[in-house]
């Protein structure tokens, strides 16, 4: 099994300052890669964080010497020349080490800007459009268009040294089907092997073979099961609900009115919750088998030193054996 291992870092769980110290735990445990979110809002009043993860990037990429990727919904709260030009930048000081994974948004984070929040369809047609952008800026090149993004004679003068790759993400077959004829690889969550398969196969059927697929794993891990389950449910409960709800909902508040009809049992289908170690190993190993090429590991309760030492010490070695 050579997949990629990495540590999730959450930027809604954890002020900047703690998750800087806990991605330099990872490094030194043994984890490869480091893919963190990029939040206006937490997904809870709970969760109760939401640094500015491109702040963040900087600081965390010098902390380190590993590979860092973020997922982000450029063409309303950000406008594609202004992600164009970070990404540049970070691929410049860090050549070879960051890539950005892309996605439609949820209002969640987008409404800040007042916008009208558009139709499924219409926010992919802006993503790709968006994406197209920042790949020609990447060339070198001076935009002006008039679509769903306007841009006017933006040019980048601090280019990298080449082209950025762009990972499409996806919660769904039919997502992931669209991005394969034009992203460079593809994130999902995890779910059954068998499911996820489908979902890979979509990716390839619409153009991606061969591409990378990464999958971000959604687990909960302590030597007490009840405890594990307890802490997940308090921490992750809001985000069980389908991607066509999700995306939707305004803010954190009305989250949480969603989530405290979760129960604890309910959370069993969405997050990976146990005290076993060898479950996990059992887990991430059918990942793999399903042909996820790079698993990010978001152990969603807060006890994260325990979590990374343990898996760094165990799992790790289990899965690259």
């Amino acid at each position: 099994m050579t997949s990629r291992i990495g540590y999730h870092a959450s930027h809604e769980q954890f002020k900047p300052s703690e998750l800087l110290a806990l991605v330099q735990r990872a490094s030194a445990a043994g984890f490869n890669n480091i893919l963190n979110s990029d939040h206006f809002y937490p997904w809870s009043e709970a969760q109760g964080e939401s640094g500015f993860a491109w702040s963040w990037l900087g600081a965390a990429m010098q902390a380190t010497s590993l590979s860092f990727g973020i997922v982000n919904a450029p063409g309303q709260r950000y406008h594609p020349a202004i992600i164009a030009q970070a990404v540049a930048t970070l691929c410049e000081m860090f050549p070879g080490r960051f890539w950005i994974a892309t996605g439609s948004g949820q209002f969640l984070n987008e409404h800040v800007t007042d916008q009208a929040w558009p139709a499924k369809h219409i926010r992919n047609e802006r993503l790709r459009e968006s994406v197209d952008i920042m790949r020609a800026l990447w060339r070198g090149d001076t935009i002006t268009r008039q679509g769903l993004i306007q841009i006017f004679e933006a040019r980048l003068y601090t280019l990298p040294s080449y082209m950025p790759t762009v990972i499409g993400a996806a919660l769904t077959e039919s997502t992931a089907r669209w991005l394969g004829g034009w992203a460079d690889g593809l994130i999902t969550t995890s779910r059954p092997p068998e499911a996820l398969k489908k979902i890979i196969a979509a990716f390839r059927e619409g153009g991606g073979e061969g591409k990378p697929v990464y999958v971000k794993v959604q687990l909960s891990y302590d030597p007490d099961k009840k405890k594990a389950l307890q802490m997940a449910h308090e921490q992750w409960r809001n985000n069980v609900f389908p991607s066509q709800l999700l995306s939707d909902i305004r803010s954190p508040e009305g989250l949480d009115a969603a989530g405290s009809m979760v129960s604890e049992a309910d959370m069993f289908a969405s997050v990976r919750i146990s005290d076993s170690v060898d479950q996990h190993i059992e887990w991430l190993a059918g990942d793999i088998e399903a042909g996820a090429d790079h698993l990010y590991l978001h152990n969603v309760n807060l006890l994260q030193e325990q979590f990374i030492d343990v898996f760094g010490e165990k799992v790790l070695p289990a899965l690259r054996g």
